[in-house]
């Protein structure tokens, strides 16, 4: 808990930098669903709150709760059997801007894969992690991350070609 004033005006400024890209990172972690991704940040920013005096780097350890929260979730909605998408395959929405369409590919492909392959690939290469620091945070073996990121690519390329083809013109 925070009760030192200048403590609470340097959280309330790290929240106020940070919560976008905190945002962003949820967004992509819960599959593109909005409301989860309020969720994860929300929660993530509770608990550093609660040991803001104690952490040396925040964002390092808001995006470490986040992870692992968001394990934390599909563990426990893996256990229930459900499947929460933020929009139905079949209804992809479309916008002339290309760029947009390929992010709506994107997050539509995201939302189709399983919760641990989404989170391979966000901590993989959105987050620009290396691997073995991806299995420390997901609990698992560095070949696991490898296995599970080759096999989310491969799938990736399966439901979303033209993400394929994209990245190929761009080369």
């Amino acid at each position: 808990m925070i009760v030192d004033v200048a403590d609470e005006q340097r959280f309330r400024e790290f929240v106020s930098a940070r919560s976008p890209a905190l945002m962003r990172l949820g967004f992509l972690l819960t599959g593109g669903d909005q409301h989860a991704a309020e969720d994860l940040v929300q929660t993530a920013l509770a608990k550093l709150a609660s040991r803001w005096r104690r952490v040396d780097a925040p964002e390092a350890y808001a995006k470490q709760i986040m992870y692992r929260q968001q394990i934390s979730w599909w563990r426990a909605s893996r256990r229930r059997g459900e499947v929460v998408q933020a929009e139905p395959p079949e209804l992809a929405v479309r916008d002339l801007n290309h760029q947009s369409e390929l992010r709506m590919v994107l997050r539509s492909a995201l939302a189709r894969l399983t919760a641990r392959q989404r989170t391979v690939l966000v901590l993989r290469y959105f987050e620009d992690l290396p691997e073995q620091d991806v299995a420390r945070a997901l609990g698992c073996s560095v070949g696991t991350v490898r296995s599970t990121a080759h096999r989310s690519l491969a799938r990736l390329r399966e439901i979303a070609p033209e993400l394929a083809r994209e990245l190929e013109a761009a080369k």
